[in-house]
């Protein structure tokens, strides 16, 4: 019989090594799956994987995956998000720091439709890199804002990262919504108060600055924040309100988009077969990793490797606390070398059984993965969001500038991370008070 903690061991250095290799991690998990069920389980184990991979992919949840990646494709190609960036420019480019804070405030406002944390990156870096062309603005600062900024597409809901956490903890995926709202707040607060920071003691950052707008035409560009306001409350207020699922919500945020895309005149069969074309690859990679998870966790639950972590842990003689944080070293290194939704659905299955077992909320572990993941996502050497921004910039320029700008967030976002660990409430307070209280287990 396999040592499930040993087993574990060699999961996550084969993980290391294949991924350096090159290797797709969905591969690496099937592959591993697959050995250690020949070998431990017999071919009665491998031969479920086909009803396994039925199951997943047939999981009413999982259906809202492709809605809301087909969401923020819509907004993108419809035009939506670029006079949102500009109404944003008019109210936030007059105070220290200017349109580095309209970076943050309009990845936050597309955070809100979007549910990916590249997609936001690449959807307002595009639009806003062309505005910095022509302004004294220190170049690192920019790329860093966008970069970071980024990653608040997975925090703040709808977030594709949650929706997979909750089908594969069973975790609702209501109250894991309801708990990224706060959290995605205060990290944004964060943000600007760092810009604000660097511009008020380095003037230079944020360039000369700028003539304030006109409160006339800052009014008169409210209304292009109305449509990613309106998509959010279809969204969110139709789940919260329990008038739909989280699939339904996202069908309904489609349906909105849609009919928005065509008051603006953008809907057109080019327009809906480049968002469909982009849609079905994304969905496609994300299904991809989910499956191979669902199989791994399969594999590792009939060898036991989740209880046999716990009690090993529990054997450590360390508190819940310590091990908190030691779970935190861990994803700091993890996310360094792994892509996020990979690092996330390849440790949900061992880790989450011990959090929980240690008394912590799932749900407020799922917002703690989810700020881990942020972080894997600014940090090099395969930070997806430093290479999203690099590759807006163009050819002829090194990453290193992406990197070096996105550090000073990288101290944001653990400063948030501690915050949550401490302050648990940050993310439980709202679903407490939305759903009431969870029941203990």
């Amino acid at each position: 019989m396999i040592d499930p903690v040993a087993l574990s061991v060699f999961y996550l250095a084969m993980l290391l090594l294949l991924g350096f290799a090159g290797v797709h991690v969905a591969t690496i998990m099937f592959l591993i799956a697959l050995a250690s069920a020949l070998f431990a389980l017999g071919t009665g184990a491998v031969l479920n994987l086909g009803n396994l991979a039925w199951a997943t992919q047939n999981d009413f949840i999982l259906v809202s995956v492709p809605m809301f990646i087909l969401l923020g494709e819509i907004l993108l190609r419809s035009g939506i998000s670029d006079r949102m960036y500009v109404a944003l420019a008019a109210w936030t480019k007059f105070v220290p720091g200017g349109l580095l804070h309209t970076n943050i405030a309009a990845c936050a406002l597309f955070a809100a439709t979007s549910g990916s944390s590249v997609a936001t990156a690449a959807t307002i870096g595009t639009v806003a890199l062309p505005a910095f062309r022509r302004r004294r603005y220190d170049e690192r600062w920019v790329l860093g804002s966008l970069a970071a900024g980024g990653t608040l597409g997975i925090l703040i809901p709808p977030s594709i990262n949650m929706i997979v956490y909750g089908a594969m903890t069973d975790t609702s995926i209501g109250r894991l919504f309801a708990a990224g709202v706060i959290p995605g707040i205060v990290l944004t607060l964060l943000f600007m108060l760092l810009i604000l920071g660097a511009a008020l003691l380095r003037p230079g950052t944020a360039g000369e600055p700028e003539r304030p707008a006109a409160w006339a035409e800052r009014f008169g560009l409210l209304a292009d924040l109305v449509p990613p306001f309106a998509i959010f409350l279809v969204v969110m207020g139709s789940l919260y309100l329990g008038l739909a699922t989280p699939t339904e919500a996202a069908a309904f945020g489609v349906v909105a988009a849609l009919a928005l895309a065509a008051v603006h005149r953008r809907l057109s069969v080019r327009m809906l077969h480049e968002a469909f074309k982009s849609t079905v690859r994304s969905t496609a990679m994300v299904m991809l990793i989910v499956v191979a998870a669902f199989f791994l966790n399969f594999v590792l639950s009939l060898l036991g490797v989740p209880q046999a972590i716990v009690t090993w842990v529990k054997n450590l003689g360390i508190t819940p606390m310590q091990t908190i944080w030691l779970l935190f070293l861990i994803y700091l290194v993890l996310g360094c070398f792994l892509e996020t939704l990979s690092m996330m659905v390849t440790t949900i299955p061992i880790v989450t059984p011990l959090v929980v077992s240690l008394g912590f909320d799932p749900v407020w572990f799922g917002i703690f993965l989810v700020l881990m993941a942020e972080l894997a996502l600014i940090t090099p050497p395969v930070g997806m969001n430093l290479y999203v921004v690099q590759g807006i910039r163009g050819p002829g320029k090194t990453i290193h500038d992406v990197i070096v700008g996105a550090t000073p967030f990288v101290v944001a976002l653990g400063i948030m991370t501690i915050l949550l660990i401490y302050l648990p409430e940050l993310a439980l307070w709202l679903p407490d008070q939305m759903y009431g209280k969870a029941a203990v287990k």
